[in-house]
């Protein structure tokens, strides 16, 4: 019987196809069974003997106890793989949502239909569909040996995820993991800084330094882009990877696209003040773009939650260059207010997202010249259940 490591979004949308199976997840702590009649079981039941596959959920970390036992563990791409569709993935450290939605739009036209990471789970993309672009992180390349993509379109990489992959080596492994598996006639838009380590590719590859260089390669005039900032680059490899398949440009189509919300996302309160809801940031690049956009502004910048094993001195040392306030929040706000000490930031260690709005709504008096940033540069499971709910929060608590 296959085997199922998890219980989250991905493994029950899977379950319900490949039913019955065996279910194992660390939070059951009796033998139970779900409407669909597979078996749920606390990992202590698992039996290698009993088990003729097991498809991880790409959360699991690698040190979980049950992946020495697994005799045949593989991830939910290799096991749809192959399939019908031309495969396109797209990762990095920041801006695969929006460049996997942007393509979306790019190429629904052609047929295609996107997922993976966001939106639809891999198992239920239409089988019929000429194209899937798929979000990809690094933990489902991490356990991914046999599945490859036509187009593998790698954004920027910087910090993220360490405690998870173990070491920043692990990660860049993760991302680049792909080259070794794409045959001849595939393609490779990927940061120039990893060149020496892209010489098994067999296919086309296009290096990169910035989103000038893809634009320049792809014939692309970033004039005629309406976006800016970080969605500018998110816009050009989505233009990039659609010229591969298709051979055009749409501009049109691309300065329609909305995007969404908790990404930079700008409102005003009733005394016409500018709060920014940057709550997808959950790492330290992400919040550094965000910072770019209001350089010369008064930033009252709401920082922290889960770091991920990443520290965030970086992050601190960039922000000595700003008129700045931290408000720090969640379970790195001690580590925070610290660095802010030893660099001589000002720093209020709010503990909470509420406490840090209520502070600086306190002494957020010039609406010309101020904004209030949540850009938190951490993930946010330690207080909330989602980025999305994070946000929410803050938007409830500053209009309120």
């Amino acid at each position: 019987m296959i085997s199922l490591f998890g219980y989250g979004q991905t493994m029950k949308a899977l379950s319900k196809i490949i039913t019955p199976c065996n279910i194992y997840d660390e939070k059951f702590t009796k033998i139970d069974k779900d409407e669909f009649g597979n078996n749920l079981l606390p990992i202590k039941y698992f039996n290698p003997q009993d088990s003729t596959l097991e498809i991880i959920s790409p959360g699991i970390p690698p040190n979980f106890a049950l992946n020495k036992l697994a005799k045949n563990l593989i991830s939910e791409y290799d096991y749809f793989y192959p399939n019908h569709a031309t495969n396109i993935w797209i990762s990095g450290t920041n801006g695969k949502t929006t460049t996997t939605q942007m393509t979306q739009s790019l190429l629904h036209k052609h047929g295609s239909v996107c997922g993976g990471n966001i939106g639809i789970p891999l198992c239920n993309l239409d089988k019929n569909a000429n194209i899937w672009i798929l979000e990809t992180s690094s933990f489902m390349l991490h356990y991914t040996n046999k599945a490859n993509p036509k187009i593998y379109a790698l954004l920027p990489i910087t910090k993220d995820h360490i405690s998870w992959h173990g070491n920043f080596e692990n990660y860049v492994n993760a991302k680049l993991k792909p080259l070794k598996l794409m045959s001849k006639d595939s393609y490779a838009i990927i940061p120039s800084k990893y060149k020496d380590m892209t010489k098994n590719f067999k296919g086309k590859m296009y290096l990169y330094d910035n989103e000038k260089d893809i634009a320049q390669k792809f014939k692309i005039d970033e004039k005629k882009i309406s976006f800016r900032g970080a969605f500018l680059m998110d816009s050009i490899m989505a233009l990039a990877i659609t010229k591969i398949i298709t051979n055009t440009i749409d501009y049109d189509i691309i300065n329609k696209f909305k995007i969404d919300s908790h990404k930079v996302e700008e409102f005003t309160d009733k005394y016409g003040r500018l709060f920014v809801d940057d709550s997808k940031a959950t790492n330290i690049d992400a919040t550094i773009q965000a910072l770019r956009i209001y350089k010369d502004k008064e930033i009252f910048l709401i920082l922290g939650g889960d770091n991920k094993g990443v520290s965030l001195e970086p992050l601190i040392k960039q922000i000595l260059s700003y008129n700045i306030k931290i408000f720090a929040i969640g379970e790195c706000s001690n580590e925070i207010y610290n660095l802010s000490k030893k660099y001589n930031i000002t720093c209020k260690n709010s503990h909470t997202l509420e406490n840090a709005v209520i502070s600086i709504k306190g002494i957020f008096n010039d609406i010309k010249n101020s904004i209030c940033l949540l850009s938190p540069a951490c993930a946010s499971l330690d207080q909330f259940s989602s980025y999305k709910h994070r946000g929410e929060e803050f938007k409830k608590y500053a209009l309120s």
